[in-house]
C-alpha cells in the first residue's frame, strides 16, 4: 500500500508538536510539583508524556492525514 505523502508529513509535524508538548508538560508538572507536594510518583508519570506523546500526536496526525486524502480524493472525483 502507498502511504500518501500528506499523511506522512502531518505525521511528522504533529510528532514534533507532541514532543515539545511533552516538554512542557513534563517540565511545567516538575516545577508545581517542587513547589507544592514535593516529587512524587505523579511527576515520574509527567515524564513519560516524553515518550507518550509524541507517538499519540504522531499516530493522530497520520490518520487525519489519511482522512483528509480520502476526502479531498472523492471531492475531485465528484467536481471532475
Amino acid at each position: 500500500m502507498k502511504v500518501n505523502t500528506w499523511a506522512k508529513t502531518l505525521a511528522k509535524c504533529m510528532a514534533f508538536l507532541g514532543v515539545f508538548l511533552g516538554l512542557l508538560y513534563s517540565f511545567g508538572g516538575l516545577i508545581v510539583d517542587l513547589l507544592t507536594v514535593g516529587l512524587n510518583w505523579g511527576t515520574a508519570m509527567a515524564f513519560g508524556a516524553l515518550i507518550i506523546m509524541p507517538i499519540a500526536f504522531g499516530t493522530v496526525g497520520f490518520i487525519c492525514g489519511l482522512i483528509s486524502h480520502l476526502i479531498i480524493s472523492f471531492i475531485k472525483k465528484v467536481l471532475a
